[in-house]
């Protein structure tokens, strides 16, 4: 704990009495310290005496004792200490008390405490204490409600996104009121069904017989500013929602105007007719997709291209998913986004190993980093993999928090969480505030000095191995366009010929009309990797031969 005081508060804190339990005090100075107060940590078993000489001497603004033993031995000791520190508490020091319930609530009675946490507290809530604000007090302006903003005010912890839309309006009303009265989730991502992302402004393209099908069924704009309204309590989360399968820019102009959209999430060649999502062919929708990216940047929202996982959803090489990665970021940037999500999808296709995975995302990393500017920033944002959660609950809550904790590994701005009820059913409001409090301890404890896992050489290998395969990937890319073709890589014509002919290519596109479909692929040591007709691995110089 840093023990220079310079210009911040003092904290002073340790464990009473005969207690020897110091990880929660622990905790609660590293808060402290993330919120600028100088921590000074007094260690297990501490002496009423030495912590009230040590608070003077320090000049402490803020005294933190934890008692975690029996509650009635607790009780004496805490009005012992009350006493005999009541003169500092005269003189404005702050006291706080950290233990069980049963003895955080014998401390509460004493009434001399500031605040008194029983471990259900939130981090909000500990640190809306330690900056010195009543969290109950707060309302939508102590919030930051845009993305940027959001991440910067709530750092060093990531925002936590979560998904969510319940067949029903009501339902799904009532629902994100309380996950905001929760105060667990930063945004919600709004599941709306499939009519409402195809049909929104055609009713008569609409089938009652689909409503609610895959989310909840808005059909006008005021159903939007009912979802919004309800998210106005607790801790005001952002909201944003798919940027839909047509009519993209008109959808952008209602987001706008209705949920105040935090950030947009577009595809390239996915959300058309190539998927069965949409009514646009491949090329068409690439067109569209780069105007409705051009928009978003134009009114300064944030966009995220959920490009990568989809290839990795339909089992492509983790080669492929790095150079959809890279041309995301490329077309983002391209097409004047100022401030770019990059969306890393763990666990697609399921089967990776961990090691593996994490090489692939630091490959994205590191081949998309060189486009960062003034003028073009890179938010990193990871989750879970859709296909990757077991049925089981409790195999599937650990799989959640395990996910977590490697990602975190890259440090990333903001979580998506996947529920660990996806193999079941779609999240509920419950499910939701309860996948949050797994992922926040998951999220808190690689926070507390987690170990390097990227410096691996296992990891760094693979790394550099698929940055080099990537290279070559691109080039091919590149190699296709015409010579009236500016830039091959933010090319619709390009880009739809590199799927077409196998460039870009999954075993899951087999007798697709708009791809080849004839890769293969297999799980090798950890790694999804192009195999030849024999099974062998074949790299990339290899597989696009044609195209050097």
């Amino acid at each position: 704990m840093n023990r220079n005081k310079k210009n911040n508060k003092t904290v002073v804190a340790g464990a009473l009495g005969e207690c020897v339990h110091v990880a929660g005090v622990y905790n609660f100075l590293r808060m402290a310290e993330l919120a600028g107060w100088n921590p000074v940590f007094l260690g297990p078993a501490v002496s009423i005496d030495k912590i009230i000489k040590t608070a003077q001497e320090e000049q402490a603004d803020l005294v933190a004792v934890s008692y975690r033993l029996t509650p009635e031995t607790g009780e004496r000791l805490l009005a012992e200490f009350a006493e005999s520190a009541d003169h500092l508490r005269s003189k404005g020091v702050l006291f706080a008390f950290g233990g069980t319930p049963p003895v955080a609530e014998r401390a509460k009675k004493l009434g001399f405490f500031h605040a008194v946490f029983d471990g259900n507290q939130t981090y909000e809530e500990i640190l809306a204490f330690l900056k010195g604000e009543d969290i109950d007090a707060r309302s939508e302006i102590d919030y930051p409600q845009t993305t940027m903003e959001r991440i910067q005010w709530k750092a060093p912890y990531p925002l936590l996104r979560h998904h969510f839309g319940l067949p029903s309006m009501q339902d799904t009303i009532n629902g994100i009121q309380q996950i905001a009265e929760a105060r667990v989730l930063d945004v919600v991502s709004l599941g709306i069904d499939q009519d409402a992302q195809e049909n929104f402004f055609h009713p008569k393209r609409q089938n009652p017989r689909r409503t609610g099908a895959g989310g909840v069924p808005v059909r006008n704009p005021e159903d939007y500013r009912r979802l919004y309204q309800a998210s106005r309590h607790g801790n005001y989360p952002l909201m944003r929602t798919y940027s839909g399968t047509d009519d993209f820019i008109r959808l952008a102009e209602m987001y706008k105007e209705t949920i105040n959209i935090c950030w947009a999430a577009v595809p390239l060649f996915w959300f058309n007719q190539m998927d069965g999502r949409g009514p646009w062919d491949l090329e068409g929708s690439i067109r569209e997709h780069q105007k409705l990216i051009a928009w978003y940047g134009k009114h300064g929202i944030p966009v995220e291209l959920n490009e990568p996982h989809h290839w990795g959803l339909r089992n492509a090489p983790d080669v492929i998913f790095v150079v959809s990665a890279v041309l995301s970021a490329y077309n983002a940037r391209a097409f004047g986004v100022k401030d770019y999500i990059a969306q890393m999808m763990f666990n697609s296709p399921p089967g990776l190993s961990d090691s593996m995975d994490l090489a692939k995302m630091l490959a994205c990393l590191e081949l998309t980093a060189p486009l960062e500017s003034e003028n073009f920033h890179i938010w990193r944002q990871t989750r879970t993999g859709l296909l990757s959660y077991p049925l089981e609950d409790n195999a599937a809550r650990a799989h959640l928090a395990t996910s977590i904790y490697l990602q975190m590994a890259l440090k990333p701005h903001i979580v998506h969480i996947v529920g660990h009820t996806e193999a079941h059913h779609a999240a509920t409001e419950e499910d939701i505030i309860n996948a949050c409090l797994m992922a926040r301890r998951a999220i808190e404890n690689a926070l507390t000095d987690q170990p390097d896992m990227t410096a691996d050489l296992n990891i760094q290998r693979r790394k550099q191995e698929l940055i080099t395969q990537a290279q070559i990937t691109l080039q091919a890319i590149r190699n296709i366009g015409t010579e009236n073709t500016s830039d091959p890589l933010t090319d619709a014509k390009t880009l739809t010929q590199a799927v077409q002919a196998g460039i870009l290519d999954a075993p899951h596109l087999i007798n697709n009309p708009f791809a080849k479909g004839k890769i293969q692929t297999r799980i090798i040591k950890g790694a999804c990797e192009a195999i030849n007709e024999d099974g062998k691995l074949i790299g990339e110089k290899k597989r696009l031969a044609h195209f050097l």
